[in-house]
């Protein structure tokens, strides 16, 4: 549908798709939205720069909604190139269609319009959708998701005063197309001009709360390739959420957060009333980037002076005792009734162990990053698309070993095999002097263990077996290993990636097909009846 159809035609199309989910998602809640993608001005590090708008807003409007609500959000792209959004954390149960990372979904041409159907299906916490394709992440577009928990599931902690949102991370002068020619040129990205939050340089955002309240902070690092610190002067913060898990409430002073996570936390404004430097700086980088917003007492009277408080820099052993010291909190109920504990990850013997090795090749003379010594490459027709309508010569499943091979790297479009309801082990091996992040799509994974040098089995008397913490994205730190616990309950073509986004656009990603023969909607829903088709196999018939 185009931006000329008619305002009836766009009713008779949402209730098509409506009543194609009435019987799969039932009696759920729905959430309408509608969003224009559009160039702007934007002043992120105080001179102007065009960025990507979402309603003419930078960051993008938050998404609120709760446990199992049908969300339908139709996109229009006013820009003047393709365009997708992705939902990171989202787990798309059954239904990677709707992903929207191009392995899975043809982008949103120009002057053109999709709209998207998801559930966060059996999910709370904090997350954040932003545009996934080139290097559109970093002119903008990327917002907070926040899901709550369904009225009757117990919450283990009191409603706060107020839930903000923290979307903070690197910043680039220059425009996302002259940091793409420099990927295309086989460079790396220039290091970065600044640190942001919430869209604003230095105390360019203010947080205003009430003394002697507890307010939530849902902090998420929405940026292309920096490690961050978050600290409030003044302030500790209690740990309660991470990526959709409950915790055990520890109290810090700082968090480390990687690209592309998201935290959760409370703190009680119980100093005195004035202003207080909130501060993210960065981490393990040779210069440290510093920004701040401010959090300020209702009564203040007293602005924000002197130098904010100083943060960790480049010490991994207090980032590693930090990662280890989040748990489980085993009595805490999830999206369900049930306490989160009741599932014993730690008892379940995994059928397969992947061992994932990035890399910094240089291949034809340009600097590429792999996996298992495999470069991606994106084929002219999304992945799923391709497995759909079974076009051949796209992809071959097995195109990327599951262990280290060692070989010199090549380029290559790599998917995996993996089994509809198997248990597995993955090892991110890390021996590049960079720390890692990495995500999976689809799914929340059991962070069984982290620690330096090369993983062995012997590294498994290691692990925490009864109550480490499920979440979407893990960090590897230098010239070490994590390991994680996945159990394949999600059929679909799901990105595993760097969130890196230099690294993930130079190939430090692949996709995992995990795969049923069974064609029943209990397993996977069908294609989208909207579904935009390009590459070869665009013009096929939608059955």
């Amino acid at each position: 549908m185009t931006r000329g159809y008619s305002g009836v035609c766009f009713l008779v199309f949402i209730l098509a798709v409506l009543l194609g989910l009435l019987d799969v998602n039932g009696d759920n809640p729905y959430r309408f939205y509608t969003w224009k993608i559009s160039y702007g001005d934007i002043f992120p590090l105080g001179i102007e720069q065009q960025g990507i708008l979402i309603n003419g807003q930078f960051p993008g409007p938050q998404i609120d909604c709760v446990t199992n609500d049908n969300l339908i959000i139709n996109i229009f792209n006013y820009l003047n190139e393709p365009f997708l959004i992705s939902w990171n954390g989202l787990q798309q149960r059954k239904n990677s269609w709707q992903d929207g990372v191009y392995g899975t979904t043809c982008p949103i041409p120009p002057g053109k319009n999709f709209t998207y159907v998801l559930q966060p299906k059996d999910q709370i916490g904090s997350y954040f959708y932003f545009p996934s394709l080139a290097l559109h992440k970093a002119a903008g577009g990327y917002g907070s998701i926040k899901i709550s928990s369904r009225p009757l599931i117990p919450v283990p902690f009191p409603p706060p005063a107020g839930d903000y949102t923290v979307l903070a991370g690197d910043w680039f002068k220059r425009t996302h197309r002259q940091l793409k020619y420099f990927l295309d040129g086989g460079h790396n990205l220039p290091f970065p001009d600044g640190l942001i939050i919430n869209g604003h340089g230095w105390n360019g955002y203010t947080f205003t709360v009430d003394p002697g309240k507890t307010y939530r902070f849902r902090i998420s690092n929405v940026g292309v390739k920096t490690s961050i610190n978050f600290r409030i002067e003044g302030h500790t913060m209690k740990l309660v959420e991470v990526e959709g898990s409950h915790t055990l409430q520890n109290t810090y002073s700082s968090l480390d957060v990687f690209v592309g996570q998201s935290y959760s936390v409370l703190i009680s404004t119980n100093q005195p009333a004035k202003d207080y430097y909130i501060t993210v700086s960065s981490r393990f980088t040779p210069t440290v980037l510093t920004t701040t917003a401010v959090l300020h007492y209702s009564d203040s009277a007293t602005k924000v002076s002197g130098l904010p408080p100083s943060g960790p820099t480049s010490d991994v052993a207090w980032s590693l005792n930090q990662a280890r010291s989040i748990r489980w909190n085993l009595t805490a109920s999830g999206p369900r009734p049930n306490p989160q504990g009741s599932y014993h990850y730690g008892m379940i013997k995994p059928a397969r162990t992947i061992i994932l090795a990035n890399s910094a090749p240089v291949i034809n003379g340009k600097q590429r990053y792999a996996v298992n010594s495999v470069s991606y490459v994106s084929p002219n027709t999304p992945l799923k698309l391709a497995d759909y309508f079974k076009i051949g010569g796209v992809f071959s499943v097995g195109s990327i070993p599951e262990k280290p091979s060692w070989k010199s790297a090549y380029l290559g479009t790599s998917v995996m095999h993996a089994d509809f309801r198997s248990f597995v082990e993955i090892v991110f091996q890390n021996w590049e002097d960079a720390v890692q992040s990495w995500h999976i799509d689809g799914y929340s994974f059991f962070v069984v263990g982290m620690d330096g040098g090369q993983w062995t089995e012997a590294s498994r008397a290691s692990y925490n077996y009864r109550d480490t913490v499920a979440r979407c994205t893990t960090q590897v730190y230098p010239n070490s290993w994590t390991a994680i616990y996945v159990a394949l309950d999600n059929v679909g073509m799901w990105n595993i990636r760097s969130e890196n986004w230099e690294r993930q656009y130079l190939g430090q990603q692949f996709y995992l097909r995990v795969y049923t023969s069974s064609n029943s909607l209990r397993d996977e829903y069908g294609i989208p009846r909207n579904a935009i088709l390009c590459g070869r196999a665009r013009g096929r018939p939608l059955i």
